[in-house]
């Protein structure tokens, strides 16, 4: 899951972005508004976390102007007030969730976790063939047998089942599973992908994971 988070204080910035890097999150950071909506338009983000309290465009105005763009992504509005009027007016705006600063992380992370569960969020399961994801449960079985995968090999399954069919770059797959800072220079794509191959295609005549020479990776069952 790729996550968007707008925080201009640099310590809290860091204890949630750290945290949910932790958690097999890709965690792409901005501190204002404008940057914000600046990233919008190049990735594809499954949630928004802002702050309210910002600079220049204000957490309130950015969602507003996310809902106009992007009405669909889950938005989580964080504040360091707590009246009501302030919970309500973020509510009204577009927000799905608020939480109120200081927050333990494991609460933060729960948010998240519900946030994700809801309807308009990545519900459904995933399948190709015989292969099933359950981004709820977040448990993936193939031929009914369940698969044990580390948090980034799930995020790289989740992001190949989502685009099912489609050939995926390893530009587009850095930018789905790892941060936008990370060294697309490396073979950590190709490493990884192989290590998925053999969790879920070792032992089955019908492979879906399959290479595009000179492009990347396709996930589809060609049985």
């Amino acid at each position: 899951m790729r996550v968007l988070l707008v925080e201009d204080e640099r310590k809290v910035a860091s204890f949630i972005a750290k945290g949910l890097r932790e958690e097999g999150m890709a965690v792409d950071h901005v501190s204002d508004g404008k940057s914000a909506l600046a990233q919008l338009d190049v990735y594809e983000y499954d949630l928004l976390v802002t702050d309210i309290m910002m600079l220049g465009m204000s957490g309130i105005e950015l969602i507003r102007e996310i809902r106009m763009r992007k009405a669909g992504i889950p938005i989580l509005a964080l504040t360091a007030k707590d009246s009501v009027d302030d919970k309500v007016l973020g509510l009204d705006t577009g927000a799905d969730d608020y939480m109120t600063k200081p927050f333990v992380f494991a609460e933060l992370l729960a948010r998240i976790r519900a946030l994700m569960r809801r309807p308009s969020a990545l519900a459904e399961p995933l399948k190709a063939g015989d292969l099933i994801m359950d981004p709820v449960a977040h448990v993936v079985t193939r031929a009914g047998e369940k698969v044990d995968l580390t948090q980034k090999e799930y995020a790289l399954l989740e992001f190949l089942l989502s685009n099912k069919g489609r050939v995926l770059s390893r530009t587009s797959i850095i930018e789905s599973v790892w941060d936008m800072h990370f060294d697309s220079d490396t073979n950590l794509v190709d490493v990884l992908v192989s290590y998925l191959r053999g969790k879920i295609d070792r032992g089955f005549d019908v492979k879906l994971i399959h290479s595009v020479r000179g492009v990347g990776y396709v996930l589809e069952d060609r049985g």
